[in-house]
């Protein structure tokens, strides 16, 4: 049993690890884009800036599902209570 909880602890870091990365890059990417299509377009600016923000929320919501399905996995791991039903 000692195991499964081992590993379902490294899944949960390297779910969160990831999640984060894969966020971060995405930022620094957008924003990046954002900059260059801001000084290629200055008069589109505050339009392009709305729209950086709302795929912003949406690159930190796969972020917070991860941490969703990494905290579940954390306190209400299925995979502990199969093994104490096939160990008993």
């Amino acid at each position: 049993m000692e195991t499964v909880i081992g590993f379902t602890a490294i899944a949960v870091a390297i779910l969160i690890g990831l999640g984060a990365l894969g966020v971060g890059i995405g930022m620094g990417l957008l924003g990046g884009k954002f900059l260059e299509s801001a000084a290629r377009q200055p008069e589109l600016a505050p339009m392009l800036q709305v729209k950086m923000f709302i795929v912003v929320g949406l690159l930190d919501a796969v972020a917070m599902i991860g941490v969703g399905i990494a905290l579940f996995f954390t306190f209400a791991n299925p995979f502990v209570e199969q093994l104490a039903a096939v160990a008993n």
